[in-house]
């Protein structure tokens, strides 16, 4: 870690996580400097920026995925370091050894936290010894059929095959029983290939019922270390996270501590410092498994500083100058209730699959206890290059019942029109038994989704009753317009 002030500051990244990065800097005194493709030239987070470079065409293997190019930039302008955001290179050791090279500071672990935490099997290694429970299963890589067949039976089916490099869902497959494992082991190793160009996989216990609480750690250079609270992500498609809150509605406070506790250990278990999150799976017996640790800001990383009043980038900088935390465990208490949905290009009703268009209405909400984190603006295009999040929309509230209940109206404030996308399926969340009780799991979706879940009022009808709203709004007869349902938002409008 470095022990300088930093001056100038390069957000290897873009969109919203590029924006938010940039604000807390901008706070802090230090300047900012974004890179951008062809496909981000016109967006936000480059007009905010108080330099911008182009770096190539939109595929991010041109642009943003380019160590040598990144690098060349932060020589060109007198960097002083680089903070990554999420995602691209946010985990490559190799771009933080070359930055380390030139001199330049990251944002973020050591490579050698990195390499650990990176990889499943040598993070499982690198915390046996430390107390923290692990979910049964091969200790590396398994080297063929015979063994996954060996180890299978020996735990018990159902079991999990997991792509030891993996993340994201990808490479990953459940096998109920013996006959289907021949399959599900060559689709595992295959697109673990594909993806991450390693088909190393291993198999544990598949986890019935399981809830996703992952924790918020925060370490600096002089040995102290931290978690802030925990955050539930069991409301997830395709293995990945669609609907986020902190605290958990289940966790006691003896619990909590246990699990903070542990994540506490999984970061020391490497020396670990910056912020970090260590993901657990917790079962229908409140048993917890440590299942891996992202070593980068996560995508839901507002609900945490919703909750505990902190602002977690902020906190990545100081550590990278050499500052100690600014604070003590003890010193971190929980405040209210915070839900995060993340408002993705996508149509539910299609298996989530990515909605490309234009976005000719985008209107985010406001009012007490609302945060929006976008990087689009009404008019633009969602690329087809990237992600296709659009916006995290967070609600804050005193009781988890009053976080519901303002994502509720934010979501019906909330006004997007040329592409479908997952507010609607955010809003059949917060109405349903299972997430308003607590009593929910990763199975979420699967259990009480269906694709007519959001069918409402004929498309047509809800155009034209809001033709004639706008009609009364320009002859001054607003009163005249009825109040619609609850539900019945700009988000329901279809484009087609």
């Amino acid at each position: 870690m470095a022990n300088k002030k930093i001056q100038k500051l390069l957000v290897a990244n873009r969109g919203e996580i590029a924006l938010r990065v940039m604000r807390s800097a901008r706070e802090m005194g230090i300047s900012t400097v974004a890179v951008y493709s062809d496909a981000d030239r016109h967006a936000p987070f480059v007009r905010f920026a108080d330099e911008a470079v182009h770096i190539g065409p939109a595929a991010s293997k041109e642009s943003y995925l380019v160590i040598d190019k990144l690098v060349q930039v932060c020589k060109d302008l007198k960097v002083d370091a680089v903070h990554p955001g999420y995602g691209f290179l946010s985990e490559n050791g190799d771009f933080c050894r070359a930055l380390e090279k030139a001199g330049i500071i990251f944002v973020g672990p050591s490579p050698h936290a990195m390499k650990v935490m990176g990889d499943k099997l040598a993070a499982k290694e690198a915390v046996k010894g430390h107390g923290v429970p692990l979910v049964p299963g091969t200790e590396g890589a398994v080297s063929g059929m015979e063994e996954a067949m060996k180890v299978a039976r020996s735990i018990s089916f159902p079991i999990l095959i997991k792509a030891a490099a993996g993340g994201g869902g990808k490479g990953m497959r459940i096998v109920e029983q013996e006959a289907d494992l021949k399959e599900g082991l060559e689709r595992a190793i295959s697109e673990a290939r594909n993806a991450f160009g390693d088909g190393s996989v291993f198999i544990e216990k598949y986890v019935a019922g399981p809830r996703h609480i992952e924790v918020q750690i925060m370490a600096d250079a002089h040995g102290n270390t931290c978690y802030l609270f925990e955050r539930e992500c069991s409301v997830q498609r395709r293995h990945q996270k669609v609907v986020e809150e902190a605290p958990s509605a289940v966790l006691s406070p003896e619990l909590r501590k246990r699990m903070g506790d542990a994540a506490v250990a999984v970061a020391k278990s490497v020396d670990y410092t910056g912020a970090g999150t260590v993901e657990f799976l917790l079962d229908e017996r409140n048993d917890f498994y440590f299942m891996e640790m992202n070593t980068r800001l996560q995508v839901e990383h507002p609900v945490t500083e919703m909750i505990t009043g902190l602002d977690l980038v902020k906190l990545q900088i100081r550590v990278a100058e050499g500052e100690k935390l600014p604070f003590k465990q003890e010193e971190l208490k929980i405040n209210g209730h915070a839900i995060e949905v993340r408002v993705y290009a996508e149509d539910p009703a299609n298996n989530f699959l990515p909605d490309i268009g234009t976005l000719t209405t985008y209107r985010p909400p406001q009012g007490p206890g609302v945060r929006v984190d976008d990087g689009f603006e009404e008019g633009m295009a969602i690329p087809i290059f990237y992600d296709p999040m659009i916006a995290k929309l967070i609600t804050h509230g005193a009781t988890r019942e009053e976080a519901i209940g303002r994502m509720e109206r934010a979501i019906d404030d909330y006004a997007i029109s040329g592409v479908e996308t997952t507010l609607g399926f955010g809003r059949f969340t917060m109405g349903h038994e299972a997430f308003r009780s607590g009593k929910y799991d990763t199975h979420f979706v699967r259990d009480h989704f269906s694709p007519t879940a959001l069918d409402g009022d004929d498309p047509e009808e809800m155009v034209a009753g809001a033709l004639v709203a706008a009609a009364l709004w320009g002859d001054g007869r607003a009163s005249q317009v009825p109040k619609p349902a609850p539900g019945l938002s700009a988000w329901k409008l279809k484009r087609r």
